[in-house]
């Protein structure tokens, strides 16, 4: 039997066998430490192969730095797929309106309902007109090349965060800007008895987003303000459109993204307790608007 030596095994015929996989002959050795190396332990380096035992130490060792993107966070590269992941939930929740009423009627933000049913604030932005496709096409396009920009800089976590509480500030800015309804009078008049549904809410606090951190890079706003100005007024000129929504998830997308910057060399723990700091007072100005209309949706039923 050979005696196995500092730099390799060694079977019982003196064959050198893979530490890692002692029933394979290994003939090649690391360039490092000179033990053999079977086809799955080798990795490829500028000369030869090292074993996968080198490599980790050498990670561990000399660690590689963090990406960072321009605003200085950890960057996103590659396929934006918090993105991707959005415009798939929002396309299955459309479906799922188109095969039943009722889901439609659970998942869409209704003020009166929401006092009882607080996740239709968020899932709301999920949700589309169930007759009308170009209104999901419409805002799934829009958020597709805000979400190619912006996730890559700021980050997944911190896109996907800025995306929510913009769809938040959206329903919550719906809610406030639109008139309670008067106990004992005509609760369909009411703005809070209106089913709201729609990512717009989200994509306008994406576009705003843009602007406040380009402006901050000395980056061009200019186009980023034309496309805002032209929702603006199709928001205004066009029916079943709600400026309401788009002028809270705006304001709030930029509250956002100037907070993700001033805190952009802090620890994403900070930058996300920051963003729902502002989620929390969002909840808290819909729940005073509740109790300044003394309703709710289990009262005006009964």
């Amino acid at each position: 039997m050979s005696v196995p030596l500092d730099n390799g095994s060694y079977d019982e015929q003196g064959i050198p066998v893979c530490p890692r996989h002692p029933e394979v002959a290994a003939y090649t050795r690391c360039q490092r430490c000179g033990r053999p190396a079977c086809t799955q332990c080798q990795v490829p380096a500028s000369v030869g192969f090292q074993c996968v035992d080198c490599v980790a130490a050498e990670r561990k060792a000399n660690p590689m730095p963090t990406q960072r993107s321009e605003l200085g966070m950890p960057a996103a590269p590659g396929r934006p797929l918090v993105t991707f992941g959005i415009i798939g939930i929002c396309v299955a929740v459309w479906v799922g309106e188109l095969m039943s009423w009722s889901f439609f009627g659970n998942v869409a933000f209704i003020a009166l309902a929401a006092q009882d049913e607080p996740w239709r604030y968020i899932t709301s932005g999920f949700a589309h007109d169930r007759s009308n496709v170009i209104h999901l096409l419409f805002n799934m396009m829009a958020l597709y090349f805000m979400g190619q920009y912006l996730e890559p800089m700021l980050g997944r976590l911190r896109f996907a965060a800025l995306y929510l509480v913009a769809v938040l500030g959206g329903s919550v800015g719906y809610q406030l800007l639109t008139s309670a309804p008067v106990r004992g009078g005509d609760l369909y008049a009411s703005g809070w008895a209106t089913p709201l549904v729609g990512a717009s809410g989200g994509v306008f606090g994406l576009f705003v987003a843009v602007i406040v951190l380009n402006r901050h890079l000395g980056r061009e706003i200019g186009p980023m303000l034309t496309l805002i100005a032209i929702n603006v007024v199709l928001g205004f000129t066009m029916s079943n459109v709600a400026w309401q929504a788009h002028l809270g998830g705006a304001i709030v997308g930029g509250i956002a993204a100037g907070l993700l910057y001033a805190v952009r060399r802090r620890s994403t723990a900070i930058q996300l307790g920051l963003l729902g700091g502002l989620a929390a007072l969002l909840f808290a100005a819909a729940y005073v608007s509740f109790a300044m209309a003394d309703l709710s949706w289990i009262q005006i039923v009964r």
